[in-house]
């Protein structure tokens, strides 16, 4: 019988608002179309802000298209149906938790804390309850495969890697609202008592958290929708600021992940600026969700066919695939 060594892969899903969730969603589709590998097979998912999202989706397979469009939808009703859950106000808007955390250590540290817990129209339970919507029970619970979502406590000032072991215990869904809870946009996420915003306002993707993996992994797939390495044609200053430093994270923890498993190959999947026509300038208008995944399932034909990224997803995707049905 023919024997192949299955190989370790990690997923890192990275945020990018709801364009960004359409670009990954594609992303995945098509490395599984063109390799025959089920993403929900990896060893270890990490997911952040609209990443965190897709990682849910992910671990409870239900990563399709029926997760974004219903067969009756066109663009519209999609688009309206992203809205209401995504931009859901709730009463209850906390000034103190801002003064407390975000205006009082902003002022002696001026910079991006000055936002932690600032007020905010909406919240993210419309997305929670989206998740359970989804997942059913699996929503209340963890997976059992290895997943880690990541947000930002407020008051600690420090990641949260929830489905780690220094984490609070909590289900999917308010994982996945606590890491998508953009300061302005959203309000702080609580859980046990703390508020978590965004894990995205330190990293666009926390890659280097692969590395808790118990054994060194094969390959590392990041799916980067905010460090596109072109512009778009006309693009604004605000998307130049958010690529470059989310390039600039993602080339730190790329090189930690090197340093610690360098026989470990990294696959990192970034919009082109074809891609980014779509999903730009406002990577959280509902109405570009469905132009952006469509532009990036047409736009991933090319990438996964280029030798670099081909050789590589050969060497462990379809591997693993033989493996599993030997």
């Amino acid at each position: 019988m023919l024997s192949v060594r299955m190989s370790a892969v990690g997923i890192v899903l990275g945020g990018g608002g709801i364009t960004g969730a359409g670009f990954e969603m594609a992303a995945l589709m098509a490395i599984e179309l063109a390799t025959g590998w089920n993403c929900n097979d990896a060893d270890v998912v990490v997911g952040t802000s609209s990443g965190a999202f897709v990682a849910a989706l992910v671990r409870s397979n239900r990563l399709d298209l029926d997760s974004m469009v219903l067969p009756t939808d066109d663009r519209e009703a999609v688009a309206r149906r992203i809205r209401d859950r995504i931009f859901s106000r709730r009463p209850g808007v906390k000034v103190g938790t801002w003064l407390r955390h975000g205006i009082l250590p902003g002022v002696r540290s001026p910079g991006l804390t000055l936002l932690l817990g600032s007020p905010a129209p909406y919240d993210t339970a419309g997305l929670a309850e989206w998740v359970s919507e989804e997942l059913g029970e699996e929503a209340s619970r963890w997976p059992k495969m290895p997943t880690l979502i990541v947000a930002y406590d407020v008051a600690a000032r420090r990641r949260v890697a929830f489905g780690t072991l220094d984490a609070p215990e909590c289900g999917l869904a308010d994982a996945v609202a606590a890491s998508t809870a953009i300061p302005v946009v959203f309000r702080p996420w609580t859980i046990h008592g703390r508020h978590y915003v965004d894990g995205g306002v330190i990293s666009g993707t926390h890659a280097d958290l692969v590395l808790g993996n118990p054994r060194p992994l094969d390959l590392v797939l990041i799916i980067a929708p905010m460090a596109a390495e072109e512009d778009r044609a006309g693009a604004w200053v605000h998307e130049r600021m958010f690529d470059r430093v989310g390039r600039r994270s993602l080339d730190e923890e790329a090189r930690i992940i090197r340093g610690a498993w360098p026989e470990c190959d990294i696959l990192i999947l970034r919009p082109t600026p074809q891609v980014l026509a779509t999903m730009r300038p406002n990577p959280m208008d509902p109405d570009l969700a469905v132009p952006a995944f469509v532009r990036t399932l047409i736009s991933m034909k090319k990438t996964l066919a280029e030798p670099e990224a081909w050789t590589i997803l050969r060497r462990h995707l379809t591997a693993a695939r033989l493996a599993k049905g030997s």
